[in-house]
């Protein structure tokens, strides 16, 4: 069972409302299904990684993308974890059924 903690907010999240570290889900509002499925698809891509490569990957990827679109937003929208978990949030069966890696 994924472990989620309610917090006030976050200092430098922005508009976001939730953050999955280390398998962790930090929230400031009551997650409903769809939005524990997207961040319990980033805890099966963070183990696939060991966590520390995800974080990597994703950071490296962010920065790329950043400067390819020069916007902030639109870069998260691309990165590969984001697209995997976004495209998939609404199967709430998607992971009793994922592939391995199915990000790249």
């Amino acid at each position: 069972m994924t472990k989620v903690i309610h917090i006030r907010r976050f200092p430098f999240m922005g508009g976001f409302y939730a953050i999955n570290l280390f398998g962790i889900i930090f929230t400031v509002q009551e997650l409903n299904a769809v939005e524990l499925n997207h961040e319990r698809i980033h805890t099966a891509q963070q183990r696939e990684l060991l966590y520390i490569g995800f974080y990597l990957w994703y950071v490296l990827e962010w920065l790329f993308l950043l400067a390819k679109y020069r916007n902030g937003l639109k870069a998260y929208f691309h990165i590969r974890f984001e697209k995997e978990a976004y495209n998939h949030q609404d199967d709430l069966d998607y992971l009793s059924n994922r592939q391995h890696y199915r990000y790249r």
